[in-house]
């Protein structure tokens, strides 16, 4: 793929960083496309979609975004037009007048899912060892300590805020489904992308292929990329 003037913005989850994207930003160079991560401050969802606007205003459009777990809540609502498309990877996607609670919590949780709760500042952690046993079971151990050591914690109140109509109702959209997931229950994460209409590709992956099997990720946000340049 030569050179498109179709952008990419990828927006990390909880317990992350844009860094968890360089693998993608990595392989999506070497499709030719440009592709920047979005800084959440994982604070609450108006200040994290409050963000990703900040981030969209820098781009000239069209954009691609590209949203993991919680995240997905946030790309659903912004209003920027510059938005093409939307790609979710193991994401979590509201409808109107739901919370990310209500989508995360909608299943039995994985038996080596982690126990969510905050500390007396309202934040929420992985405990430890949740990196290795849920969070991104087939990374390296160090891969998992370094995510461990550098987790960014995400605050109670993001998870309780009624979403507005989600912006995958008006856009086309693809939903990468991690089938090895034990955050986010892999029907859990079929229900939203056949409720969404997305184009759905599926994986045998865990709840992080941005980490451990970029290449799925890249593929699908080049599908989306060729798709958005085709349409214009």
């Amino acid at each position: 793929m030569s050179e498109s003037n179709i952008e990419v913005v990828l927006v990390h989850g909880a317990w992350a960083d844009g860094s968890s994207w360089n693998p993608v930003i990595a392989g999506l160079r070497h499709q030719g496309v440009r592709a920047i991560a979005a800084p959440l401050p994982l604070t609450s969802l108006p200040e994290d979609v409050a963000a990703l606007d900040r981030t969209l205003e820098r781009m000239e459009g069209p954009v691609v975004v590209v949203a993991h777990a919680y995240a997905g809540a946030v790309i659903a609502s912004t209003t920027d037009a510059k938005v093409a498309a939307l790609v979710y990877v193991a994401a979590l996607a509201p409808d109107e007048g739901e919370t990310v609670a209500d989508v995360f919590y909608r299943a039995d949780p994985h038996p080596l899912a982690p126990q969510l709760s905050p500390d007396r500042h309202g934040l929420i952690w992985l405990p430890d060892g949740a990196h290795a046993r849920a969070f991104a079971q087939n990374a390296s151990t160090q891969e998992q300590e370094q995510l461990a050591a550098t987790q960014r914690p995400l605050a109670a109140a993001s998870i309780g805020f009624a979403v507005g109509r989600p912006a995958w109702k008006d856009r086309p959209s693809w939903y990468l489904v991690a089938e090895e997931d034990r955050m986010i229950p892999a029907p859990t994460q079929r229900f939203m992308a056949e409720r969404m209409k997305a184009q759905v590709r599926t994986a045998a992956v865990d709840h992080l292929p941005m980490l451990t099997a970029p290449r799925v990720v890249v593929d699908t946000v080049v599908e989306a990329v060729r798709q958005v340049r085709s349409s214009r």
